[in-house]
């Protein structure tokens, strides 16, 4: 099957480049184009629920300006990881591949799935931290929500294992005077 438009989910984490080397070696061999994206889950309602119903006119001033300051927070942010999608997209082009930007705002998984269905992608790549057990049910799984709801194939590559810390002790054998 030929790939001719490759959605690249990437996030900010160490796996970024191995997901994006991928991406770029399939999109060479299959002359594809990349849509490099990458979504800011952003929720604005937890930030501000410690200041709502407070119940006088200055809350509204607070509210006012805390969300002002959150706007131009989330604009300064949206642009920062612009920049860093552009840079691989510089990449890309120097490789002769045309790759294309979307920073959104958006549920990682949701947004990679929307994306890919109204871009016409014939496979998203995105990467995988290979959490498991209680640390994928705490924080989720973009790669699984995206396996399981994508309007196309999907590669999922998998992140570099994190050293694990192994605990070793060197026990003293105790013995127990029975008397």
């Amino acid at each position: 099957m030929a790939y001719k438009k490759i959605l690249v989910a990437m996030d900010r984490s160490s796996q970024a480049e191995a997901v994006f080397e991928q991406a770029l070696d399939l999109a060479e061999k299959e002359q594809s184009t990349l849509m490099l994206v990458h979504c800011l889950n952003w929720e604005p309602q937890e930030m501000m629920t410690p200041y709502v119903g407070l119940g006088t006119i200055a809350d509204v001033d607070v509210y006012g300006s805390i969300r002002k300051v959150q706007q131009e927070n989330l604009q300064k942010h949206l642009e920062e990881n612009k920049g860093w999608l552009r840079s691989y997209a510089q990449q890309a082009n120097a490789d002769g591949i045309a790759a294309e930007v979307s920073c959104q705002l958006a549920d990682p998984g949701l947004g990679i799935c929307d994306l890919a269905q109204k871009w016409g992608a014939d496979l998203i790549v995105l990467g995988r931290r290979g959490l498991g057990g209680l640390k994928e049910m705490v924080l989720g799984s973009v790669s699984n929500y995206v396996v399981h709801h994508a309007p196309c194939s999907v590669l999922v590559v998998q992140g570099v294992a994190t050293p694990s810390i192994e605990l070793s002790t060197t026990a003293t054998p105790v013995t127990r005077d029975t008397k």
